[in-house]
């Protein structure tokens, strides 16, 4: 049998036990750099297959390592992310969360299980190719700093340093049974924003005595739009939102102070640096000029993520092979972030997602909502298409 039909033969055979293991994990959610459980889980199902693995990095991280023939010919590193966001899950599904306001949202329990399964099927093939395959089971990839740098400073990409890392991921929005790939720029960078805007408080019916941060904060959330729609280059996708705003007052007690909270989002690492200047420079020239002053600070998070374009070209080519080619996508340029964007820093990179949706199922809710799940049809081939992946790369080089 050809080692592309023995792979998928084996995702197949193997599609129950990754059911099993992602509704346990979804059952049981642990928030980012709290997956002590989920860790141990993890090393339970690997050391049941006898893999070599090294624990307690950045904290709940685990590496495996499988070394085929000539292991020290080239090594590829395969990453899945193990942590759930604080979301209160709607499901009546029998695997829903037992952690009420803990949730497997943006499927990371989907993404644990399959490269376990992933792992299963090379090491059953591991005659069969040259090369060692480095596994990455992550922590923390839902918030900053990021369990990836963590793990990078940690030196998992090291002894032996893998010459390329892929990632996967769901997709709600790409039918079950697709998959879809980007070549270069794909995810944007992603930073916090934390602004406070003082004035002086107090009676809603005497504004004159006041200086009112509620009003000069609205000012500054609309100005600031300036920097993304009249301020960035055509060319340079920006997003910049705010998604949280508290002024502790009443409806007539203008409060002391008003807390915003928001996000700006680029794929161009110099505007980027020129757009915190021009933000924090803005938001302070407004509150100054309206009497009140504004402390504008800047998380700098997550980079921009960039797939390698040979590596990506060599990667849909094989998932061509391995699906067929109407069961491959191109994907357009997503602004959300992601922490993936690390290793793309560092080594080649290729982050491609997994088409989870099923609209006569009703499986169509997106990432980060209370109702998201997934057609788990994708886990009879998830598993294997990443194995196939990683030999391929193996075979190109």
């Amino acid at each position: 049998m050809a080692l592309l039909d023995k792979i998928k033969s084996l995702s197949q055979s193997l599609h129950q036990e990754t059911v099993a293991n992602r509704q346990h994990i979804h059952a049981n959610p642990e928030l980012s750099f709290q997956e002590t459980e989920t860790a141990k889980y993890v090393l339970t199902q690997l050391q049941k297959i006898g893999i070599k693995t090294k624990t307690g990095i950045a904290g709940n991280g685990i590496e495996a390592i499988i070394e085929g023939k000539n292991p020290t010919k080239n090594t590829i590193a395969l990453r899945a992310d193990m942590d759930a966001l604080p979301i209160i899950e709607e499901s009546d599904k029998p695997y829903k969360s037992k952690k009420k306001g803990v949730m497997h949202a943006c499927g990371h329990d989907v993404h644990t299980s399959s490269l376990l399964t992933t792992v299963n099927i090379l090491n059953q093939v591991k005659d069969e190719f040259e090369g060692t395959i480095k596994f990455i089971f992550q922590p923390g990839e839902e918030v900053f700093p990021g369990g990836a740098s963590l793990m990078i400073k940690e030196g998992v990409l090291e002894n032996p340093k893998p010459s390329a890392i892929f990632g996967q991921h769901v997709m709600p929005l790409i039918p079950v049974g697709k998959v879809g790939f980007r070549e270069g720029m794909y995810m944007a960078s992603a930073d916090e924003l934390y602004v406070t805007v003082t004035g002086k408080g107090g009676h809603g019916a005497l504004p004159e005595h006041n200086v009112d941060p509620v009003v000069i904060a609205s000012h500054i959330i609309i100005a600031l739009q300036q920097v993304v729609s009249r301020m960035a280059a055509p060319k340079t996708p920006s997003v910049l939102s705010f998604g949280k705003v508290l002024a502790h007052g009443a409806t007539n007690v203008i409060p002391n102070e008003v807390k915003i909270e928001g996000t700006f989002r680029t794929l161009d690492e110099k505007w980027r640096k020129e757009a915190h200047v021009k933000m924090k420079k803005m938001a302070e020239g407004i509150a100054e000029s309206m009497g009140g002053s504004c402390n504008f600070n800047i998380q700098v998070g997550y980079p921009f993520l960039k797939n390698e374009p040979e590596l990506t070209e060599r990667a849909k080519q094989a998932a061509i092979a391995y699906l067929g080619k109407e069961n491959v996508v191109d994907l357009d340029v997503w602004m959300g972030a992601e922490d993936f964007a690390y290793y793309s820093q560092e080594v080649d990179a290729c982050f491609y997602r997994l088409g989870t949706r099923n609209e006569a199922k009703g499986i169509v809710s997106a990432v980060h909502t209370p109702t998201f799940d997934i057609d788990e049809d994708a886990l009879s081939h998830g598993p294997g298409l990443m194995a196939w992946l990683a030999i391929h790369e193996l075979n190109a080089q």
